[in-house]
């Protein structure tokens, strides 16, 4: 069986909890596209949030 690759939505939510994590501006958004960019931002306010509450230092 192939494996398949994750959506792109989830991939670009994932990428934006990367960057929230690491302390990165949300100008830093590489995606251009609405829905993209819209979830790249929801990954990035929920790691941001968790910082915040200190899962992560």
């Amino acid at each position: 069986m192939k494996r398949q690759k994750r959506d792109k939505l989830s991939r670009a939510h994932s990428k934006g909890y990367q960057a929230g994590i690491s302390g990165r501006s949300k100008d830093n958004c590489p995606f251009q596209t609405s829905e993209a960019r819209s979830e790249w931002l929801g990954g990035w306010r929920e790691a941001i949030g968790d910082r915040n509450t200190g899962l992560y230092q």
